[in-house]
């Protein structure tokens, strides 16, 4: 038998003995405490009637799905809530049978089950709270953790109340409300982030349990996180209240670096969605794979789904089974042409790219190809068939480009702005590193913190930009709706981030900062800090979250010759190409390393 099983018996048996109790008492206080044999005659059945309405109306009221330790204000509602239908159910029941029966209706006083719903709630409510009474002020194991708590709120309190004594030893709340500073809950003090080094040192909290804000937002979390550090408290974690409590669970890198933009615009989006037909290249990446769940959220009546790889076409697929997967490798022009004609599209997300620079300066050519001639084929076939939108997902890497893969990124930004578009919008979207893209720095870390391996950084003051993908997805969705056609949106991705604060930041987050990080030396192709613009003065923003740059002009013809030169060219080629279609792209070929050490 299951303890939730054992736990219902358990309050079965005893509500239906003190729902006895309280009722022959309120025989007893209404009749002075002499019940004569007319009253005996129907008080069990008036009994077996009320305990039954009582037990059915719990259950209906949910009381009996309430936790014994978590009973609380919102279990005594229902409590309550479920008596009042009981006895009014009961009163309804009670006058139909007056007047079928009549006088053969057994003596029924009228002001019982007043007394008796008092006294019902009273003592099934003290049954309720007093193994709660008991658990909260039974002392912490001496093996428990001392913690602090963030949050001097409801939701603060309940993750107190949810907590295991066994595990953890509540010392203190943090809230920097200075009407709450000094108040106590469950009597423990409430201090504020000025006062937390010294109380951390007193009570020796190592460690915190952050709670949900009380309208069910989330926190700023990197901020908390850092006033923790900053008073000595090594490890934090995240709390999310269910049903039966609480659950808590270490802080992610990903909740320190979200963004969480407040001027996202679901209603723009929804309307640029909802009801077209979208085509999205490299549908079964990282990024592509994020636009076609959020288009498919938002409504699009049909999603077609390209990708080259079959297994990430097939992963895609098992997600969004509404969705028709083509496996087309957008090289092939021919093939480029037919998916367009035939699907004819009205929106067209093109994520499909090489992105891994290290793989792409040792593949140059292949890369150009891909990324370029792909690119143009898209545009062309999307021209061809009078699509309304074409949004080309780019990068911060093409800004004064340093390696292949940014360079190409640049030209496909410069024929999209540059081509006879045909009535068709054409926009690309410029963004930094995502958050647990394939072959991102994220991924690589945890790995190696799960291998107890140290961090390789190349660089200690290389820096990068980051959001979530679901962000930065529902920003390029959000930019591709204001698009007319030729513009770059830039995506605001904040402050960047050094790459060796965020594998400190990493392992502290998995409580091994003993595995230490070790410089590894600039890659060919790397550059310390990326940029989003080319000219910070170019920039315009109908929302604080993307801006928008300035459009290069110049000449198509000379554009699309070198371009198709591309595909005659040699590896030993490419990089003169592309520097005469950008000329600030400026090749590192590596060599700018650092000793290696590790701290």
């Amino acid at each position: 038998m299951s303890d939730a099983t054992k736990r219902l018996g358990f309050f079965l048996v005893f509500d239906a003995v003190l729902s006895f109790i309280s009722f022959y008492l309120a025989y007893l206080l209404r009749l002075n405490f002499e019940i004569g044999e007319e009253f005996y005659a129907g008080l069990w059945g008036y009994f077996a009637l009320l305990c039954a309405l009582k037990i059915a109306a719990f259950a209906a009221f949910g009381v009996y799905r309430v936790p014994w330790r978590f009973f609380s204000l919102d279990g005594l509602r229902r409590l309550v809530w479920a008596h009042i239908a009981a006895y009014g159910l009961f009163a309804a029941i009670y006058a139909a049978a007056s007047g079928f029966l009549g006088e053969a209706l057994p003596v029924f006083p009228k002001s019982i089950p007043f007394i008796d719903g008092a006294l019902s709630v009273v003592l099934i409510g003290a049954l309720r709270v007093a193994k709660r009474a008991v658990f909260e002020r039974r002392a912490p194991d001496k093996s428990a953790r001392a913690i602090a708590i963030v949050g001097a709120h409801e939701n603060g309190e309940r993750i107190f109340r949810s907590l295991d004594r066994a595990q953890y030893a509540a010392r203190f709340f943090i809230d920097d409300d200075p009407l709450k500073r000094g108040q106590r809950i469950h009597g423990l003090e409430v201090v504020g982030f000025d006062d937390l080094e010294s109380f951390a040192a007193r009570y020796g909290v190592k460690e915190a349990i952050i709670a949900p804000e009380p309208n069910g937002e989330t926190p700023p979390l990197k901020t908390i996180y850092d006033r923790l550090n900053a008073a000595k408290i090594e490890r934090a974690r995240f709390a999310r209240l269910t049903g039966l409590g609480a659950e808590h669970e270490r802080l992610k890198i990903e909740d320190l670096l979200a963004r969480n933009p407040k001027d996202l615009d679901k209603a723009a989006i929804g309307a640029f969605i909802n009801g077209k037909t979208i085509l999205i290249t490299g549908a079964g990446g990282s990024i592509g794979g994020e636009l076609a769940k959020q288009a498919a959220r938002y409504g699009a009546s049909e999603l077609i789904l390209v990708d080259s790889s079959e297994y990430n076409l097939y992963a895609i697929g098992e997600a969004l089974p509404q969705a028709k997967l083509k496996m087309v490798n957008v090289v092939d022009r021919d093939a480029a042409f037919e998916l367009f004609e035939r699907t004819k599209p009205s929106i067209v997300l093109h994520a499909a790219a090489y992105k891994h620079v290290p793989l792409s300066e040792a593949n140059p050519k292949a890369t150009a190809i891909n990324n370029i001639i792909g690119t143009k084929n898209c545009i062309d076939a999307a021209i061809a068939c009078s699509a309304e939108i074409f949004t080309l997902i780019s990068t911060d890497k093409a800004v004064r480009p340093t390696n292949i893969m940014g360079a190409t990124k640049r030209v496909c930004e410069l024929y999209l702005q540059n081509v006879p578009s045909g009535g068709v919008r054409l926009a690309a979207v410029r963004f930094g590193n995502v958050l647990g893209s394939s072959g991102s720095v994220i991924p690589r870390f945890r790995r190696l913190i799960d291998e107890n391996k140290p961090l390789s950084v190349t660089h200690p003051e290389i820096t990068r930009y980051f959001m979530l993908v679901s962000e930065a997805c529902e920003l390029v969705l959000q930019a591709a709706s204001e698009a007319k056609g030729g513009e770059i949106f830039v995506l605001d991705m904040g402050a960047p981030v050094k790459i060796a604060d965020l594998a400190k930041q990493m392992l502290a987050l998995a409580g091994k900062p003993e595995l230490g990080i070790v410089y590894t030396g600039l890659r060919a192709g790397e550059k310390l800090y990326e940029e989003l613009l080319i000219d910070e003065s170019e920039k315009t923003a109908k929302y604080p979250s993307i801006f928008v740059g300035k459009p290069t002009k110049t000449d198509f013809a000379a554009l699309n010759a070198r371009i198709n030169a591309l595909e005659r060219a040699g590896d030993d080629e490419i990089e003169a190409i592309l520097k005469a279609i950008a000329p600030e792209f400026n090749r590192n070929k590596g060599g700018n390393n650092v000793d290696l050490q590790r701290v």
